[in-house]
């Protein structure tokens, strides 16, 4: 049976990457509007309506607004924005975390964000297992290529190339902490460090860790081996064994796309600190290759169907 697909924000950098991973599969047939129509409210409540599911590549406010024109009970939706991440009656669409058959049943998806991706897959499953402490101030360093900025960051990138880093988030409350706490089960909201470097497409995320005063004196090599059986047989996800033989984690501008995470445990040779360090595409993982992860998953066929891994 063909799934009918709706991509509102079809034009956006999310956007024309999820429809690019569809191309050609013909268990989705993609509906479409004419560009003088796209932001017509008629044409797009109408498509909405028709679609078997919707993807919403929207700022936050416009999808909830699209939620809204949903006047069925049959549509699904996995909403890319931020709006509906720890919205009641929604599902996050993180199935390594959530559980596949959560996602595969719902009807309300909301797609990770990309910082927060590699942050709890790095934390959640080690504060399940009592690990790492829920009560415990983390903090997370990240940086990722320029394209999960939108078009207006984009712009600012290819027309300066004098920029070579930018930090932001400089004044807290980053809208992404409220999932970060939330799904790796957090009693304090983690500080959160992100920055942006002149590369298209890519992210580190990384969480140090003072193991040596963290209660209970984790051992990494315990905290590793958690991970590696958390995500054991995860098409997906990987845990690297040993930390890079270079002694270095790099990313490369001109990345081709990648819809992976890998995830490090790297520890000193005494054991009293530990980075854990999380790779993955902002684009990918952290944003269209999720989204198509969870549509295979709710179209009942084999999640990593389309996915470049």
């Amino acid at each position: 049976m063909t799934t009918s697909v709706f991509i509102d924000g079809a034009a956006g950098t999310t956007g024309l990457e999820i429809a690019a991973r569809l191309a050609g599969r013909e268990e989705f047939a993609l509906v479409t509007l004419p560009n003088d129509r796209r932001k017509d409210a008629a044409a797009r409540a109408e498509a909405i309506n028709d679609a078997d599911v919707v993807i919403l590549c929207l700022p936050d406010d416009a999808a909830r607004e699209a939620v809204a024109l949903i006047a069925n009970d049959r549509t699904r939706v996995i909403d890319a924005s931020t709006a509906h991440r720890v919205a009641q009656g929604w599902t996050y669409g993180f199935p390594e975390i959530v559980g596949r058959e959560t996602v595969a049943e719902a009807k309300r998806i909301a797609n990770p964000g990309c910082y927060p991706t590699g942050f709890i897959a790095l934390l959640a499953p080690l504060v399940r297992a009592n690990l790492l402490p829920v009560a415990w101030p983390y903090s997370c360093n990240a940086v990722s290529g320029y394209s999960g900025g939108g078009k207006a960051l984009i712009e600012r990138f290819e027309a300066d190339s004098a920029i070579a880093w930018r930090g932001y988030g400089l004044a807290f409350g980053h809208k992404h902490l409220a999932e970060m706490q939330a799904y790796a089960h957090l009693a304090i909201e983690p500080l959160f460090l992100p920055a942006v470097v002149p590369a298209y497409r890519g992210m580190v995320v990384e969480i140090p860790l003072p193991l040596s005063i963290i209660p209970g004196n984790p051992d990494p090599i315990a905290l590793r081996e958690a991970l590696a059986a958390f995500y054991a047989g995860s098409p997906v996800v990987s845990v690297v064994e040993d930390a890079p033989d270079s002694g270095e984690i790099l990313m490369r501008d001109g990345a081709e796309p990648w819809d992976g995470l890998r995830l490090h445990v790297i520890a000193s040779k005494d054991g009293g600190q530990a980075r854990l360090v999380a790779e993955l595409d902002n684009l990918g993982k952290g944003a269209s290759g999720a989204a198509v992860q969870s549509l295979n998953l709710i179209s009942g066929l084999p999640e990593t169907a389309g996915l470049r891994l």
